[in-house]
């Protein structure tokens, strides 16, 4: 039998997960603050409980990028979809960071993005907090080869957002099983050829510069982001409701073609 206190972890998580679900989030999954140090995929001064002592939980969830949207890109069509899942990720982690608080546990949220401009990016390309890495640390998913979290319900197409929070929630279990399956489309694919294959793992070496730059050019245009290698991806079952279960040559043109159209500067009356 367990201890009460595992009972209200318990309980504490499943009604988080349900609020989540009732505000639209496709994905959740919860880490301890401990995963970062014991797997270490990035420097301690990045850690949570390096920034805020008393974190001990990190709840992230994910929406999904609708893949017709996505293979639109680069266009306004798909800027526009980028940046309602990033009003949307934020006011949702906002209201369940506010319903921790209700409970009587400090809690906040780490926007999405957080960045400020792309042009910060492009003078130094590094985050100081991964909603990859903490997906992973969740159980979300995996990391893939265009270092994106690469999920079974969507692949490597999902917005995500995490809250953090001192109550003490029950983590999910890592994914050991690697989801990318190599296939090297993301690597082929990117318009700028920031990817090359590694030799020491799954992930490709990326420029980060390269892309940035490319990134800022596509600000400039209206029709920022890029998204390409995660178009391209076979990965996930969203794949299936389109009929695009898998990636052929066919299909890729497709999501070629659309960034061709009037320079992506499209609209629908």
């Amino acid at each position: 039998m367990k201890d009460p206190d595992s009972k209200e972890r318990s309980a504490l998580k499943q009604k988080l997960k349900r609020e989540a679900a009732k505000l639209g989030i496709n994905l959740t999954g919860f880490a301890n603050v401990e995963r970062w140090e014991e797997y270490g995929y990035t420097a301690p001064e990045f850690y949570p409980q390096s920034i805020w002592p008393w974190a001990r939980t990190v709840m992230v969830m994910g929406v999904q990028i609708f893949l017709p949207m996505l293979e639109t890109t680069p266009s306004v069509v798909y800027s526009e979809l980028y940046n309602t899942t990033n009003r949307m990720l934020d006011e949702t982690a906002y209201k369940i960071a506010n319903l921790l608080n209700t409970f009587g546990y400090r809690a906040h949220f780490f926007p999405r993005d957080c960045y400020g401009d792309i042009s910060v990016l492009v003078k130094k390309p590094e985050a100081a907090f991964s909603h990859v890495i903490a997906g992973y640390y969740a159980g979300i998913g995996t990391i893939g080869m265009n270092h994106t979290l690469i999920t079974k319900e969507y692949g490597p197409r999902v917005r995500m957002v995490s809250v953090i929070t001192d109550a003490v929630i029950t983590p999910d279990r890592i994914i050991k099983s690697n989801l990318c399956v190599g296939c090297m489309q993301c690597v082929k694919n990117c318009p700028v050829k920031a990817f090359t294959p590694s030799k020491e793992g799954l992930a490709a070496d990326m420029d980060k510069h390269k892309c940035a730059l490319y990134h800022q050019q596509l600000k400039g245009e209206f029709r920022y982001p890029c998204g390409k290698c995660t178009a391209v991806c076979p990965v996930g079952e969203d794949r299936k409701i389109y009929g695009r279960s898998s990636v052929t040559e066919d299909g890729i043109r497709h999501v070629r073609s659309f960034g061709s159209m009037t320079g992506g500067q499209f609209s629908v009356s």
